[in-house]
């Protein structure tokens, strides 16, 4: 049996190179639009950001995009911040020891791809050409 006495939780650095490598892996396709997006990576969201999402819980919120899709941008558009995907490293571990059926790696690249979506504008069925994760 693994002794777990000296094990530690994945800090915030483990859950971003989980994410840039989840990025790494897109198709060749999509890598320069979702290099253009910021990637932070927070133990929890702030207060401001539940209450304005009306959440109660802050581990029911594992990721968000911030931005403007790319659907929806106009070169007519001021210019503005830059796109963010937020990961939430407590959220994202309470649910990867919950499930206990899938690795993190797995489920960060989930996060991940799901906030990238809302940045491209795509679908469900668009989503699961990249990640598969389910299966």
């Amino acid at each position: 049996m693994e002794d777990w006495q000296e094990k530690a939780a994945p800090d915030l650095a483990t859950i971003e190179a989980l994410a840039e490598a989840a990025r790494a892996a897109l198709p060749a396709a999509f890598l320069d639009a979702a290099r253009d997006v910021v990637l932070r990576v927070e133990d929890f969201p702030d207060q401001a950001l539940l209450d304005a999402l009306e959440i109660e819980d802050p581990f029911e919120l594992t990721g968000l995009y911030e931005g403007v899709p790319m659907t929806e941008k106009s070169v007519m558009d001021p210019g503005g911040g830059p796109d963010v995907i937020w990961l939430f490293r407590r959220p994202i571990l309470d649910e990867w020891a919950a499930r206990g059926d899938i690795g993190l790696a797995r489920l960060v690249a989930h996060v991940y791809v799901h906030e990238l979506a809302h940045h491209f504008g795509w679908s469900d069925d668009d989503i699961a050409t990249i990640d598969r994760w389910w299966e």
